[in-house]
């Protein structure tokens, strides 16, 4: 099982303030991806919207953390980190989803039942700027608003 931890960061506004914070978030993978037990320490800045960024710290197990904060860096990190962002880190603990015995059998379309079908040319009126999707699945129509935020 692997543990994941997800922290989303919105810099402050200002180019300065991006730089700064995508310069150290480099730095610190660098560092963190060679700690034991360490699976995966991955840094991303959002396709839309350059001051959104988001960390996956990806261990063997939740007890993993322990070689991560015990990292000297780590001291560092916050005190450059926090001034530079907008609002609080975001932070998000998962474990990984591993198969479970018979799970498959919940995939099964019901009797006479059909799947999901994507429904083209639906029109959609007085919405602007907004990405839609719509699937159908038996007799209901879902909507998935898909507008990057």
């Amino acid at each position: 099982m692997v543990y994941t931890i997800v922290v989303h960061l919105r810099a402050k506004a200002g180019a300065d303030n991006v730089a700064r914070l995508h310069a150290k978030l480099n730095e610190a993978a660098a560092v963190y991806a060679r700690d034991r037990e360490t699976v995966s320490w991955l840094v991303m800045q959002s396709v839309h919207d350059a001051r959104d960024f988001t960390i996956v710290e990806r261990y063997e197990t939740e007890a993993s953390q322990q070689y991560h904060l015990g990292n000297p860096y780590w001291e560092t990190f916050d005190p450059f980190v926090l001034p530079l962002l907008d609002r609080p880190m975001d932070l998000r603990r998962f474990e990984e989803l591993r198969p479970v015995e018979g799970e498959e059998a919940l995939l099964a379309l019901p009797e006479g039942g059909e799947g999901p079908r994507w429904v083209k040319d639906v029109t959609v009126t007085s919405v602007k700027n907004c990405q839609h999707e719509f699937i159908l699945f038996g007799p209901i129509l879902h909507h998935i608003d898909t507008t990057p935020r």
